[in-house]
C-alpha cells in the first residue's frame, strides 16, 4: 500500500490527466478507482470527479461533433458497425434523452454511444446540456461510489466480500445477459 501511495502522490497531476483522457474515450473502473484512491486521502476528490466528468462530457462532444460534420465517412470499411449505428439513429432519434443518459454504462457503449446522436435531428445545444447534465451523473455516481467505498474497500475484501462481490457480479451479468436480449429483440422488431 505504501508502494501505491508514494506512486499516486508523485505523479497525482499525470493520473488526473490520464483519468481525463482515461474517460473522453471510455467507461470503466478507472473513475470508481480514482474514488476510492480519493476517499484513502491519496487523490483529491473534487479534482478526480472534476476530470472524470470533463473527459466524460467533451469526449462525447467530439464525438458527436464528428459525426454530425463527416456523418459515417471512413466506417463504410467496418459494416457492421456502421450497419449497428445506422439500426441505432431511429431509437437515438426517438428517446434521445433517456438514449443520452443510459449508453455511458453497458460495457462498450460509451465509446461509441454520441455517434448515432450525430446522425439525428437532435440540435448541439440541445445535446451538450443533456450530455453535461449525463456526465454529471456518472462521474458523481462512479467516483463518489469510490469515495464511500473506498476508505472501507481494504476492510470488505479482507472480510470477506470478494465472495459476495463476485456472487453479486455473476448475478448482475445473468440479468444484463437476460436483459440484453430482451432489449435485443424488442429493437430489431422495431427496426424490422
Amino acid at each position: 500500500m505504501d508502494n501505491i501511495q508514494a506512486l499516486i502522490s508523485e505523479n497525482s497531476l499525470q493520473f488526473y490527466l490520464l483519468l481525463f483522457g482515461y474517460c473522453a474515450l471510455k467507461s470503466g473502473a478507472l473513475p470508481f478507482l480514482a474514488g476510492a484512491a480519493a476517499g484513502y486521502g491519496l487523490l483529491d476528490g473534487a479534482l478526480a470527479a472534476t476530470s472524470a466528468f470533463a473527459g466524460g462530457y467533451l469526449g462525447d462532444e467530439a464525438r458527436f461533433m464528428l459525426t454530425r460534420r463527416y456523418g459515417l465517412g471512413g466506417l463504410g470499411r467496418f459494416p457492421r458497425f456502421s450497419d449497428w449505428i445506422l439500426r441505432t439513429v431511429p431509437i437515438a432519434e426517438k428517446y434521445a434523452g433517456v438514449y443520452i443518459f443510459a449508453y455511458r454504462y453497458p460495457k462498450g457503449m460509451r465509446t461509441i454511444g454520441a455517434l448515432p446522436i450525430g446522425l439525428t435531428s437532435m440540435e448541439w445545444t440541445t445535446f451538450t446540456l443533456l450530455n453535461a447534465a449525463s456526465a454529471g451523473l456518472w462521474a458523481a455516481l462512479l467516483v463518489g461510489g469510490g469515495y464511500l467505498l473506498g476508505e472501507h474497500l481494504l476492510d470488505y475484501i479482507e472480510d470477506g466480500w470478494g465472495v459476495a462481490s463476485f456472487t453479486l457480479l455473476v448475478v448482475f451479468v445473468v440479468l444484463y445477459v437476460i436483459a440484453y436480449r430482451r432489449i435485443t429483440r424488442r429493437i430489431e422488431a422495431y427496426l424490422e
